[in-house]
């Protein structure tokens, strides 16, 4: 049984090269098809009375 060893990474780093950029065109292509939804907006305005006695005054 003879060994061969491999000398040649050239393949390898195609594929992973290959991979690389179909992973980045996946996830650009979310982003932008996140940023074309357009979500409403909330109707209701939300106020909360905070008073007075919570506020400290640092000197």
């Amino acid at each position: 049984m003879q060994f061969t060893r491999k000398t040649s990474y050239s393949k390898s780093i195609i594929g992973l090269l290959i991979k690389l950029t179909l992973i980045a065109i996946v996830f650009f292509g979310v982003i932008f098809l996140l940023n074309k939804l357009d979500f409403p907006a909330p109707k209701k305005t939300i106020e909360k009375i905070i008073p007075n006695e919570n506020f400290k005054i640092v000197k």
